[in-house]
């Protein structure tokens, strides 16, 4: 429900966007067109000579009509440099590109309007007004035609841009806050009360039974505390640290499950250097032992395995169990939390490469496993 309603508000603020977008370009279109035909009306009539003195309503039509054709030649420019992808382009490819259709829209422009006043002068047998003649004409329109329609197209192009800019900008402070969020998520989910609880009660009883024990557990689970609450400050750590922490955690478990719960590292010695994000081993293992131990009388054993394969980190924890059998429905309403805070993690800093899955794996085998791609963390 979350998501769709987000989505949906998402859906609306683009659609107002839009249209807010559409309503100032016809804007600027009737205003600039506005004013480009009253200074060609003023100068016509300012200026007229000959027949166009005689005729001062026929001069205004005619500028009318230029005036008219600028405007619908930049207006259906719109989905050709649409469908071109000209508006993902940088200035770089966009400037060549822009005077080259400039030019070739001003040549229309400029063959368009002065062979309709050729062909009414002709028409009505009218002298040619000016002393230059009509070739001359046509290409002194055109450069200054080209010169108009690159303006307007640079104006055009510059409001994209920074449009683009602007929507960028957002989307990486939408994606910043995102990444708070999951964070916040993944701290509230990192520091679990009845993990602390069970600890506590096997710590008071290894007290009287081993008292030594008692203070190396007491001392891993002020590491395990202390680690949980400063990782929040970070994006990423060594795989190193992560997995010394994990080994401090599985320690405390053993305190409690004893000899039901059997632990082994098959962890490559280049994996040890790579960055991952906090807490995300100490999330699997978590959920492996929650999950592949707790709920078997005869337990099992936990396999922490690191390869870096194909430009990628491969974390994978195996537990016994099967994703096909129901969870008991005390658990349930916890099952995938701490799982689906550490895939968008993954998501937000190394992106679509990055990936976490849970699978079946025969026989009775439960695999986690989450890939990150090297080097591609996200600032």
């Amino acid at each position: 429900m979350e998501t769709a309603a987000s989505t949906h508000i998402l859906l609306e603020d683009t659609g107002r966007r839009e249209r807010t977008k559409e309503r100032l370009y016809v804007l600027c279109q009737v205003f600039g067109w506005g004013f480009f035909l009253a200074l060609q009306a003023t100068y016509s009539l300012l200026f007229a000579k000959g027949e166009d003195a005689r005729d001062p309503a026929g001069a205004i039509a005619t500028v009318t009509m230029i005036a008219a054709l600028g405007l619908l030649i930049t207006h259906y420019s719109r989905p050709l440099m649409a469908r071109w992808g000209w508006k993902q382009l940088g200035w770089r490819a966009l400037g060549p590109r822009v005077l080259g259709l400039a030019v070739m829209q001003s040549l229309v422009w400029s063959l368009v309007g002065f062979g309709y006043s050729i062909a009414l002068y002709k028409f009505f047998g009218y002298p040619w007004p000016s002393k230059y003649g009509p070739g001359l004409l046509i290409f002194i329109s055109w450069i200054n035609g080209t010169s108009l329609l690159a303006g307007w197209h640079c104006i055009y192009f510059f409001y994209h841009l920074f449009d683009r800019f602007n929507r960028s900008e957002i989307e990486r402070l939408r994606l910043a806050t995102s990444v708070k969020e999951s964070e916040l998520r993944a701290l509230k989910s990192q520091v679990n009360p009845h993990f602390i609880f069970n600890s506590l009660n096997s710590l008071r009883a290894l007290i009287d039974e081993d008292p030594a024990r008692a203070r190396q557990s007491v001392t891993q689970l002020s590491n395990l505390l202390r680690y949980s609450l400063q990782s929040g400050q970070l994006e990423t750590v060594p795989f190193e640290e992560e997995l010394r922490i994990v080994n401090d955690y599985l320690a405390l478990e053993q305190v409690r499950h004893e000899e039901r719960l059997r632990v082994r590292l098959d962890v490559a010695p280049e994996t040890l250097t790579m960055p991952v994000p906090p807490m995300l081993l100490q999330t699997l293992v978590e959920n492996a032992v929650k999950y592949g131990i707790a709920p078997r009388p005869e337990g099992g054993e936990i396999a922490i395995i690191a390869r870096c394969v194909g430009g990628a980190l491969s974390i994978q924890v195996t537990n016994p169990g099967n994703l096909n059998v129901p969870a008991a429905p005390a658990s349930a309403a916890s099952t995938g939390l701490g799982l689906r805070n550490a895939a968008d993690r993954l998501r937000l800093l190394f992106g679509e490469r990055a990936s976490l899955q849970l699978r079946t794996e025969a026989p009775a085998l439960v695999v986690a496993e989450a890939i990150l791609p090297l080097h591609t963390v996200r600032t």
